[in-house]
């Protein structure tokens, strides 16, 4: 089965940019339909921002449209969220989950990664 491995989490100012990536160790990266979704302390599970299999089509949570950018590389296996004009409430962990559909749900995503630490100062 698919692995996935997050990584460019950070400690930034607020106004700042960073990029996580979310590598895959193997599979056919084109047939998942991916996400990326982000859990803060005391808090459920929450969908920041999705792609499709091909990268044609993205949906994003409202708090982060026009912030944060979803894509992917099939051919390098790997998926990317640039996420620019960080706030403090976008600090929580992030995690890149992968799906058979195109669906928000976190219940709906079969394989996860590990997640990357994402914390915005004030």
């Amino acid at each position: 089965q698919v692995q996935l491995v997050e990584s460019g989490g950070g400690l930034v100012q607020a106004g700042a940019s960073l990029r996580l990536s979310c590598a895959a160790s193997e599979g056919t990266f084109g047939s998942f339909v991916m996400g990326w979704f982000r859990q803060a302390p005391g808090k459920e599970r929450e969908f920041v921002a999705l792609i499709t299999r091909s990268g044609d089509m993205t949906r994003y949570q409202e708090s982060v449209e026009g912030r944060f950018t979803i894509s992917k590389d099939n051919a390098k296996k790997m998926m990317y969220l640039q996420m620019n004009s960080l706030k403090p409430e976008d600090t929580a962990v992030y995690f890149c989950a992968a799906a058979n559909w195109f669906t928000t749900l976190p219940p709906d995503y079969y394989v996860w990664g590990q997640g990357t630490q994402v914390t915005v100062s004030s």
